[in-house]
């Protein structure tokens, strides 16, 4: 097994949530990693998946430019605002939580919305430095991941080339494209999401189908 990238000195049990506990893995593995790191995340370094996870957090009226194009130059402007601030800061803005009056301090949306979320990211964060290894998730942890990808399979599926079937050890199954030729991918919950979120290459899965329809598959742009 590789190195296992964690918080020096601080521990994440007795957290109520899964987003809580991957909200202050997250924040932690960004202070390890420095502002200028690799990450997973469309090219972005520390710094620049920082900002991301703060405006999507702490400024919905930018945050809205992630799926309409109608509003991606506040994006833009929003995401330049909070680049610029001290790395620390961002950081620490995480660490803490969105602000009271937002949707994401409800726990209820808190965790539908951000447990997935920032498991991608932290995963985003570890699995771009040297020496990473899959993380052994616990398994109410794994069904959770399990029951929110379902509701997302097809989503996350949509544009991909090829029939998409997800499954896990176990044998459960979900459909996120139909179409033939078929590729099953088979991961434990976490791997199948980070599969499904874009993360192809770092997902520690296996798959089946044919070698044509496998390389369209690893090639295709995933996710929301």
């Amino acid at each position: 097994m590789g190195r296992q990238m964690g918080p020096p000195g601080r521990t994440l049990a007795g957290m109520s949530t899964h987003a809580k506990r991957e909200r202050l893995l997250l924040a932690d593995l960004l202070e390890a990693v420095g502002p200028e790191a690799p990450t997973l995340c469309d090219g972005w370094t520390a710094r620049e998946l920082a900002a991301h996870v703060v405006v999507r957090e702490r400024r919905p009226d930018a945050a809205g430019g992630l799926l309409l194009n109608v509003l991606k130059g506040r994006l833009d402007a929003a995401m330049a605002e909070y680049t610029a601030k001290p790395y620390e800061e961002l950081v620490q803005l995480i660490r803490t939580g969105p602000p009271k009056l937002s949707v994401y301090a409800l726990k209820q949306i808190d965790e539908a919305a951000n447990a997935v979320e920032f498991y991608v990211h932290a995963e985003d964060v570890r699995r771009a430095q040297p020496d990473w290894s899959p993380r052994e998730l616990d398994r109410v942890f794994s069904d959770a991941l399990w029951s929110r990808l379902e509701k997302l399979a097809r989503l996350t599926g949509r544009r991909s080339p090829v029939g998409l079937v997800l499954r896990r050890p176990d044998g459960r199954t979900a459909v996120a494209h139909k179409g033939t030729p078929v590729v099953t991918v088979t991961g434990e919950p976490g791997e199948l999401t980070l599969f499904c979120f874009g993360r192809q290459a770092a997902a520690a899965v296996e798959l089946d189908g044919s070698k044509e329809a496998i390389t369209s598959l690893t090639g295709a742009r995933l996710g929301i």
